[in-house]
């Protein structure tokens, strides 16, 4: 090879070099969409706005929350499936349109293991277990007996997949029997609670301890492993005489599938220092939410694991997919 070619050679190399690097550092170079399964006002789209502020601000372009509801939290996760894999559509996605809703069909709309691009796990949320104030029952147990004494006469509401799979968890585990009242999402179904309509609903700490403190709403326990300390005085499940009950209700950001890596790990970077922000840790602490960061691959992990955590569950429970 003559030098004058070598030189050509190596002055192209230089290129490419120069030019990948200026594309990586080129994004973003717009506005980001983060797509929220939940209406305004829920648990999970408090968590994504103060996420959004905490990453426009890092990342030099908007982040902008879009809230799209419904189908148990598919269509958003649908829309962000379909969407370019470019780094500009994100979804700020949970265990319910991750794990439960495509465990729930015979025929999914999406497989959450293959039709995504991992990129950031945010945390795991705290769930309660609610009765109205007017129901005579203040511990699983009495509840368990009040049910049993007044078969298919409870009301349960529920917002989201959790809740569903939950309760219905909770109902098999009991040998109790209720009615289901489905709402859009949390909010609503919190509304009719409060107003005494339902009866019973398995909802996530954010939205609800206040009410719990004010005692419009009686808390007979909480579904983690551990106490929670927004309401240290209401027993775990387990220690409830219900050890079996174990789902997790965890919150991670997607991507759609082929999501470039050099744009995957400025996401998950910029997610993780996000996480540590004043703002942002406060919120964890409002929402009872415990943080949690992993890499990519943990997250693919965790989705698989769940996934199949989920249709065990259903089977579990007795609920068919439809």
């Amino acid at each position: 090879m003559s030098r004058r070619h070598w030189i050509r050679v190596c002055a192209a190399a230089a290129v490419a070099v120069c030019a990948a690097a200026a594309q990586a550092q080129a994004y973003p170079s717009k506005p980001i969409r983060m797509v929220v399964p939940f209406p305004p006002g829920a648990a999970t789209d408090t968590l994504a706005r103060v996420y959004a502020q905490a990453l426009s601000a890092s990342m030099g372009q908007p982040v902008l929350v879009e809230n799209k509801a419904g189908a148990d939290g598919a269509i958003s996760a649908t829309e962000v499936m379909r969407a370019a894999p470019d780094g500009y559509t994100l979804l700020f996605g949970t265990s319910s349109p991750m794990a439960a809703a495509p465990a729930m069909k015979k025929t999914p709309p999406y497989d959450p293991i293959t039709d995504f691009t991992p990129i950031a796990d945010i945390g795991r949320y705290t769930f309660f277990i609610y009765v109205h104030p007017s129901v005579p029952a203040k511990t699983v147990a009495e509840f368990v007996a009040y049910a049993k004494a007044n078969p298919n006469k409870i009301s349960y509401a529920t917002g989201n997949t959790t809740g569903i799979v939950s309760t219905a968890l909770f109902s098999s585990l009991a040998g109790i029997q209720m009615v289901q009242v489905p709402y859009k999402g949390e909010p609503q179904a919190l509304t009719d609670l409060i107003a005494g309509r339902v009866q019973f609903m398995v909802a996530s700490a954010g939205t609800t301890v206040a009410f719990a403190k004010e005692g419009r709403l009686r808390p007979i326990a909480v579904t983690l492993n551990r106490r929670s300390p927004a309401l240290p005085d209401v027993p775990t499940i387990a220690e409830s005489g219900m050890p079996k009950f174990s789902l997790s209700s965890w919150a991670a950001v997607f991507g759609p599938k082929g999501l470039p890596r050099d744009i995957v790990d400025r996401l998950n970077k910029e997610f993780g220092a996000a996480g540590s922000k004043p703002e942002v840790v406060s919120t964890f602490e409002k929402q009872s939410f415990q943080h949690v960061h992993s890499s990519p691959e943990q997250l693919a992990a965790l989705v698989k694991d769940q996934y199949q955590v989920y249709r065990d569950t259903l089977k579990a429970a007795g609920i068919e997919p439809e």
